[in-house]
């Protein structure tokens, strides 16, 4: 797990009622650098996203790391993006598959909250990035 993660997550893990959690997340995904209009490609789309997903995830040769970018086109999706993000990014491939990213989302008091159509864009969009961290295993 990366600083980010645990850095993003404090405000998370200190509200003290799901609003607040939501609202948190919905800031955060403030966060996130807005993907370019060239970028939103159908390819790009993660499938299994109720809402449009764009993802990128590219291996950084020199620093042995995964870097992942992306937007969606809500903002409480966007939000739980970022949190995928500060997760996963700048970690080898080795660490992303090791992480468990539902059990940390428990952590948060998240999953529970979720409709099950946001449970399966997460599941979606983890799925995208340890499948890509799995082809640099390999």
């Amino acid at each position: 797990m990366t600083n980010t993660f645990k850095k993003v997550t404090e405000s998370i893990k200190n509200a003290p009622a799901w609003q607040q959690k939501y609202r948190e997340i919905m800031l955060l995904g403030k966060t996130l650098p807005i993907l370019p209009e060239s970028l939103k490609i159908d390819d790009a789309l993660v499938p299994g996203c109720e809402s449009k997903v764009w993802m990128f995830v590219e291996f950084d040769l020199t620093e042995s790391s995964l870097v992942v970018i992306g937007d969606s086109d809500t903002r409480i999706v966007k939000g739980l993006l970022a949190l995928i993000l500060a997760l996963y990014n700048g970690l080898t491939p080795e660490q992303v598959i090791k992480i468990d990213a539902y059990e940390e989302f428990e952590k948060l008091g998240l999953i529970s909250h979720l409709s099950p159509s946001r449970g399966n864009g997460i599941k979606a969009m983890i799925e995208k990035i340890k499948t890509m961290a799995q082809q640099k295993v390999l």
